[in-house]
């Protein structure tokens, strides 16, 4: 039987048939093969060069990495919060309010030697201080504030220093009046 009637009977046009099928199944596999090895590739990148396991047993790691991580900084946050809460606390007992004031103790008109200074905490505590100048001697006076008063009556000048010092005045310099 001669080669050109064996293609063109029934048994001929079913093997053109079949082999046109596994040429299509042989492109279809090199294509998903193709693919594979991109997303193995790919999957290398993800779980590095020596990743053992696939995707899925490394998201579970990344996942326990993040929880991991979480608690870390959730323990560094606490941490930090009950520093800061120390700092706080310590800083309550600077010097927060202080003022100064001059003025001519004796009314001698040789300036404004004289002086208070208020220096208080958060809390409104401290000290003031007070030199009196007269023109041979100069005496230091000190008096302890607590809660924006003072344990002894202030002088005016000291109640002027504390009351400028609260209220963040700071320096009255010369605009003090004399206390004639």
């Amino acid at each position: 039987m001669p080669v050109a009637a064996s293609l063109t009977d029934a048994h001929g046009i079913i093997a053109i048939a079949a082999a046109g099928v596994a040429v299509l199944a042989l492109v279809g596999c090199l294509a998903l093969a193709l693919g594979l090895r991109r997303m193995r590739r790919a999957q290398r990148v993800v779980l590095g060069e020596h990743g053992e396991g696939d995707l899925v047993a490394h998201a579970a790691r990344m996942q326990e990495a993040f929880e991991a991580l979480r608690d870390y900084v959730d323990e560094a946050a606490a941490r930090l919060e009950g520093r800061v809460a120390s700092v706080e606390s310590a800083l309550r007992g600077t010097l927060t309010h202080r003022a100064l004031v001059r003025y001519d103790a004796y009314n001698e008109l040789s300036g404004h030697q004289s002086m208070s200074i208020a220096l208080l905490d958060e809390e409104q505590s401290g000290i003031v201080l007070s030199c009196i100048h007269h023109r041979e001697q100069a005496r230091v006076y000190g008096k302890q504030v607590h809660g924006g008063r003072g344990e002894l009556e202030l002088s005016p000048e000291e109640a002027e220093a504390v009351r400028l010092a609260l209220a963040g005045g700071g320096n009255a310099g010369d605009d003090a009046k004399d206390p004639a």
